[in-house]
């Protein structure tokens, strides 16, 4: 009888990351949790189960029941993954939890993204830039259909983080401007109603710390929950950038 046939379940093992850097006693270890398999369980039910019935102070983050996607973002055996979309039916019975590399810990899985995703916006002025003065009366500006699908894609990025954790550049250079901040970049280089010009956009990406920093790995495109076309939005970035640059 396979396992998927059998009905008695699993027992797993959770090798967890703790840690926590606000205690000056506490020492980086890993702590071994036992759990009985669930059909369709997830990390996220897992590690919820393990905080009720086994220790209320393992912290990890999640805000899937309040529709905010990507917070529950950690390191699944070595490979960035959301919690709540990994099923341990498609893990082995030893599960070892990291959290994501690259942002700030606050404790055990959790980091910050929220300060590292608020300064790559900033340091790439990540937002629509208009000097035309607001007209309530003014009709809906009209886009092309592909183009307004091809923004649309950018949009999709829920900020996990889980792409910026397998890069190699942004492991190295706390600079650089990561997959997600590039993937924003060209999110509103394509948008007609921003006004900057390519001469501008060649100032924010074509140093080590914007498309020409990536160096290949593509990591990136192989975790992202959301499957993005992130190698698109990197050749599409390049061109635009030597095309400003030979342009000049």
């Amino acid at each position: 009888m396979t396992r998927k046939e059998s009905t008695v379940p699993r027992r797993l093992r959770f090798e967890i990351f703790r840690y926590n850097p606000e205690d000056a006693e506490s020492v980086p270890h890993m702590q071994t949790f036992e759990l009985d398999e669930a059909p369709y369980m997830s990390l996220f039910i897992a590690l919820n189960q393990i905080r009720e019935t086994q220790d209320p102070s393992l912290q990890f983050d999640f805000a899937c029941r309040s529709a905010i996607c990507g917070s529950c973002g950690m390191l699944v055996n070595g490979r960035p993954a959301l919690g709540c979309r990994t099923l341990t039916s498609d893990l082995p019975e030893l599960i070892r939890l990291h959290p994501l590399p690259v942002f700030k810990l606050i404790g055990d899985l959790s980091v910050d993204t929220g300060t590292w995703f608020r300064e790559m916006v900033e340091n790439t002025e990540a937002w629509i830039h208009n000097q035309q003065a607001f007209d309530p009366e003014a009709q809906e500006g009209r886009m092309d259909d592909d183009l307004a699908h091809a923004i649309y894609e950018g949009d999709r990025c829920i900020e996990c983080g889980c792409c910026v954790a397998s890069c190699g550049a942004a492991n190295v250079n706390a600079d650089f401007a990561g997959p997600a901040g590039l993937n924003r970049v060209a999110r509103f280089m394509m948008d007609p109603r921003d006004t900057r010009g390519d001469g501008d956009w060649f100032e924010v990406v074509s140093n080590s710390d914007g498309v020409f920093g990536c160096i290949g790995m593509m990591a990136c495109h192989d975790v992202c929950p959301k499957e993005l076309p992130l190698l698109e939005i990197y050749a599409y970035l390049r061109r635009k950038a030597l095309a400003a640059r030979f342009a000049g």
